[in-house]
């Protein structure tokens, strides 16, 4: 029997604990997180109010480390559970293959918007009228299933102009880097701080042939405004986090990549969310343009004041 290469780690809660415990393996889990919503009842989670819960889960490697990142997520489960009680974190083993095999049977073509279309990367079919973006998730997150991102590629279908320069911080799979060239940008940089998500997006970009079009590299904000990349501002910065990374990427200067007149596109957060987004984003100072909503997830539009 071939031991497994991953674990998934995966805990269901109330939608109102979502941020937090995302935020918590988050700081644990190397290449994310990802909040999944319609979930099935779980032992030791309240019985009442299912519709409003979601599961939180991420992959460990199997290494040297996974005892240690186990211990790690239910000592801060556990911590946050003294505030609001919490079910125990699951730990299931995973090979890869079987992961990628689960996502062919279930990963079907998405269309977004009026001219975007999400493909796996092993669908040869073509889609009249619809851009392709082919995707072929591996271990990184970023499918085009889930709300945020769908709510992104909507707003960039209608914004991105031809010429423009993008930065894509915290690119995971490198979904929003390609719909940026597909739709015409003309200077790309995605960067992430996991590997693992650099590799997909490398990866992705080879399959969808705009590998020369796209800047990739490790780091985020701080790395960027460092100059350790091709250029510092862009025209147009999307970021699709979690509420909390968002935060504190503006304290680490987020707003100061983007150009005077130029858009900042923010995803990952709950509709809740969005009024402590949009305080600090006046703060920068910028203004919101636009608010779309899809399935409690919000996506804020912001302009940088002149």
């Amino acid at each position: 029997m071939v031991e497994a290469k991953w674990i998934e780690v995966s805990l269901i809660v109330k939608l109102e604990q979502a941020d937090a415990v995302a935020d918590a393996f988050n700081q644990i889990i190397p290449n994310g997180v990802v909040i999944e919503q319609n979930v099935i009842q779980q032992a030791g989670c309240p019985e009442n109010h299912l519709e409003s819960q979601v599961r939180i889960f991420g992959y460990l490697l199997v290494d040297g480390d996974l005892e240690k990142k186990k211990e790690k997520i239910e000592v801060a489960v556990w911590h946050l559970g003294q505030i609001q009680p919490l079910p125990l974190p699951v730990f299931t083993p995973i090979q890869e293959e079987d992961w990628m095999s689960a996502w062919k049977k279930q990963y079907q073509p998405i269309e977004i918007g009026e001219r975007l279309v999400i493909l796996p990367a092993w669908v040869e079919k073509k889609v009249p009228g619809r851009i392709p973006i082919r995707i072929n998730p591996g271990m990184a997150f970023g499918t085009g299933a889930h709300p945020s991102t769908q709510l992104c590629l909507s707003l960039m279908e209608e914004i991105v102009q031809s010429g423009i320069k993008v930065i894509d911080v915290g690119c995971g799979s490198g979904i929003l880097s390609i719909a940026a060239i597909r739709l015409g940008a003309g200077r790309v940089l995605a960067v992430d701080i996991d590997s693992a998500a650099l590799r997909s997006t490398r990866e992705n970009a080879a399959i969808n042939l705009i590998q020369d079009e796209l800047e990739i590299g490790q780091g985020s904000v701080k790395e960027i405004l460092a100059a350790q990349f091709g250029f510092i501002q862009a025209h147009l910065v999307v970021v699709n986090i979690l509420a909390n990374t968002i935060l504190q990427l503006f304290v680490d200067g987020l707003a100061d990549l983007v150009c005077k007149g130029g858009q900042l596109l923010l995803a990952g957060i709950l509709e809740e969310q969005t009024a402590r987004i949009i305080q600090c984003a006046k703060l920068q100072p910028m203004t919101l343009e636009r608010k779309m909503v899809s399935s409690d997830w919000a996506a804020l539009l912001l302009k940088k004041n002149n």
